[in-house]
């Protein structure tokens, strides 16, 4: 299981950081991913982080910006934030990735955490 927590309303350019917790599996074992999806659009994968934490993937769209970290002692992964745009407005969820070069998995995913940008 796959919950999200961090989202919120801010205004551009602010930050948030977002945060995954995985149970009911071995985490510290599994590549992970966070994907968004605004309204009237398709999932955008964006970022992607390895077991380990050494290997990380990022979307051009939010390259610079965001950074994936993870706490495998917390079964945690982590989305922190920068210079917010109002693109950036979605329903941010975490996955499960099968290798951090390719999209996660379309199913499994957390319920998400609504960012909401404002200019």
């Amino acid at each position: 299981q796959l919950l999200e927590s961090g989202g919120g309303m801010v205004q551009v350019g602010g930050s948030l950081r977002l945060s995954c917790v995985g149970s009911g599996f071995t985490f510290r074992r599994v590549n992970m991913s966070w994907v968004r999806q605004a309204p009237g659009k398709g999932p955008e994968w964006i970022s992607s982080i390895s077991t380990g934490g050494a290997t990380t993937y990022y979307a051009d769209s939010v390259k610079g910006r965001f950074t994936i970290s993870r706490d495998n002692a917390k079964s945690t992964m982590y989305l922190q934030m920068n210079n917010l745009k109002p693109e950036d407005t979605a329903l941010y969820h975490c996955a499960k990735a099968v290798r951090v070069d390719l999209p996660p998995r379309s199913d499994g995913w957390g319920p998400g955490t609504q960012v909401t940008v404002s200019s």
